[in-house]
């Protein structure tokens, strides 16, 4: 079971949120969060209510400031905890929606994927395992997370466009 704190002023100062389960809407409980503790387990946190907006993954630690997330602003409206996955890993990707044109299939992390994958964007994909996917290569801008599944659109993972940078597993950091 996971545990976040969320804090109204940056270094844990203010008013505060304790949760332990996914949050569809958190704006009842604070306008404006500047800093986060997660005590345990690994989560998403999200710009807008209902898993939407802006993704943030942060697992165990201390983040004083929105800036050590990542973040792009002090909003957060929803989160949600990373469940422990036993399974294999694996991610298909498609250089078309709906799973067409060119496919490749990894099972581990990958740093730049024009460099593995000659398309520079991915329009579809199929899930074994929990990943994030950033929008820029070395784990880096924005991010999407991807739970075991089929996505036969870039949007179907909130993305806002097909380009992807790289991805990977969220695997041993929970």
């Amino acid at each position: 079971m996971g545990k976040i704190i969320f804090y109204d002023d940056r270094n844990f100062q203010g008013r505060y949120y304790e949760c332990s389960s996914d949050c569809t809407d958190l704006h009842s409980y604070f306008s404006h969060c500047k800093s986060i503790r997660v005590e345990s387990g690994c989560w998403m946190l999200y710009e807008r209510p209902n898993y939407m907006g802006y993704q943030y993954f942060l697992r165990r630690g201390e983040y004083p400031d929105y800036q050590r997330w990542m973040g792009y602003s002090d909003s957060i409206r929803s989160c949600r905890m990373i469940p422990h996955y036993r399974g294999s890993y694996s991610m298909r990707i498609y250089e078309r929606e709906n799973y067409g044109g060119q496919m490749m299939e990894f099972m581990d992390d990958c740093e730049s994927v024009q460099d593995r994958f000659r398309y520079p964007d991915i329009h579809s994909c199929h899930v074994d395992g929990y990943w994030i996917m950033y929008e820029q290569p070395h784990y880096r801008g924005r991010q999407y997370f991807l739970r075991p599944g089929e996505y036969k659109r870039y949007s179907d993972w909130g993305g806002m466009n097909p380009r992807i940078g790289s991805f990977r597993r969220i695997m041993d950091y929970c």
